[in-house]
Order: C-alpha cells, then sequence, then structure tokens
C-alpha cells in the first residue's frame, strides 16, 4: 500500500503574511508539522511507500523533509500549475496512483488523531474506503459523504433538496482505493484534465467514482475521533485548542 498526499496548493484562505507564507503541510501544532505528523501517522500502519504531490513553495517543504531526515524520502512530484485545482494536483501523480495495490489519497492539511489513520489503512485489501464524522457542523463549507441503506451515494459540499440519504456527515479527506479503484480514479481525472476541467477540486473526481460504483465502497465511521481540515484562521486557533489535545 502506498499513500499519496496531496500538498500542492497555495491556501490563500488563511491570509498568511505575504513575506511568511508557507505550504499548509508545514503549519506546526505541538512542535511537529502537519506533514511531519501525516508521515508519523502512516509509519504507524506500516505504509513507508509516500508520494508527495507539491506545488507552491516546494522548496520549503523539501528542505523540511531534509531537516526531519525522513527514510525513506517520499517520493516528489511536483504540479507546476498548482493554482489550478486539486483534480490537476492527482493527475500529476497518475504514475503512483495506477502503479498497482491499494493507494491512500489524503489532503495534506489535516490534522488528525491516529485513529483516523488505522481506520483508513485497516485490512489487507483490495478495499476502497471513505471516511464519515457524522459530527460534522452543518453549513456550505464541509464536504458531505451521504449514505443510503450502507452505500455511500454522494460526495459534495451542495446536495440536492430531493436528495434521500439515512446517514450524512463530513469526509475527512483521506481515501482508499483498491488497484481496480485507484485506475478507474485516474482515467476520471484524465478525464476531467483533458476536458477543460483542471480547476476542479479532486473530489469531484472521486464523486465520480463513487457514483458509479458506490456498493464497491466500505464507510468507516470516526466520528468519535479528534480531526480538523485547516482552511481558515479560525481553523488554525481551533486545532492548536481543541483538537491537539485530544491527540
Amino acid at each position: 500500500m502506498r499513500a499519496i498526499i496531496l500538498a500542492a496548493g497555495r491556501g490563500l484562505r488563511l491570509k498568511q503574511p505575504s513575506d511568511a507564507e508557507l505550504p499548509k503541510c508545514l503549519l506546526e501544532f505541538g512542535g511537529h508539522s502537519l506533514l511531519e505528523r501525516h508521515l508519523q501517522l502512516l509509519r504507524g500502519v506500516g505504509v513507508t511507500e509516500v508520494v508527495l504531490a507539491l506545488g507552491f513553495r516546494h522548496e520549503a517543504v523539501e528542505a523540511h523533509l531534509r531537516e526531519l531526515a525522513v527514510r525513506p524520502l517520499p517520493q516528489i512530484v511536483l504540479n507546476p500549475r498548482f493554482e489550478l485545482g486539486s483534480v490537476l494536483t492527482l493527475h500529476t501523480v497518475a504514475e503512483a496512483l495506477t502503479r498497482g495495490g491499494d493507494v491512500l489519497v489524503m489532503d495534506a492539511d489535516v490534522l488528525c488523531h491516529a485513529g483516523i489513520m488505522s481506520a483508513l489503512a485497516a485490512g489487507a485489501g483490495p478495499v476502497n474506503r471513505l471516511l464519515i464524522d457524522r459530527g460534522f457542523e452543518p453549513g456550505d463549507e464541509p464536504v458531505k459523504v451521504c449514505v443510503r441503506d450502507g452505500v455511500p451515494i454522494e460526495l459534495r459540499k451542495q446536495l440536492a433538496a430531493d436528495l434521500r440519504y439515512d446517514t450524512i456527515g463530513e469526509s475527512v479527506g483521506f481515501f482508499r482505493f483498491s488497484e481496480r479503484g485507484a485506475r478507474r480514479l485516474a482515467a476520471i481525472v484524465d478525464d476531467y484534465v483533458g476536458s477543460g476541467r483542471a480547476n476542479m477540486p479532486h473530489e469531484e473526481a472521486v464523486r465520480d467514482l463513487l457514483r458509479e460504483s458506490g456498493r464497491e465502497f466500505e464507510v468507516a465511521d470516526v466520528t468519535d475521533l479528534a480531526w480538523i481540515e485547516i482552511d481558515f484562521p479560525v481553523d488554525v486557533e481551533r486545532a492548536a485548542r481543541k483538537i491537539l489535545p485530544q491527540l
């Protein structure tokens, strides 16, 4: 099993000072960067093959990896057009996505409990799996997972008014794909880029895969585990104040 960490974006909504702007994966909590925490959690579940998709200020991330003396070093793939959508970033790591075996695809801007990584990586596979937190705060920002009769049927921020489901929660932003699922996702992503939709979030491609083969997906409930996606300044404060003490 390998992990692909998407860390190319600029994170403009964080509103960092222009002279001290860093990729979000370098934000530190408790003296450890989000990237370092991801790598530690992955090692904890036996995943050492890591592909790191970088873009904005990639040299700072590479320098951080050298400081950490990470072994084995993650494979680094650069997206020079990182200011477009994350679909394009996922497209840049298509070779890693289709190399064989189960693949974890993860946002880099998440601070989370180790149990969340365990829930994602558990079992030998092949497995398609997504994570759901039923305790989310309603609103337009969370990417929502909707489940009906045990089958995930929707993955989106905005839901159709007539959508029927029996369970709803927020997606953690971590996904696991079987070899077959990963290859199909790569094909969907390739179609997005080829048809002028490279500016879309990668969750839209995952949604397409989900809607055509939802019965092949497992849904792991991580409602009781602490985590936060860091998009806004208030998220940084909440991560340090509320989430970090629970890790």
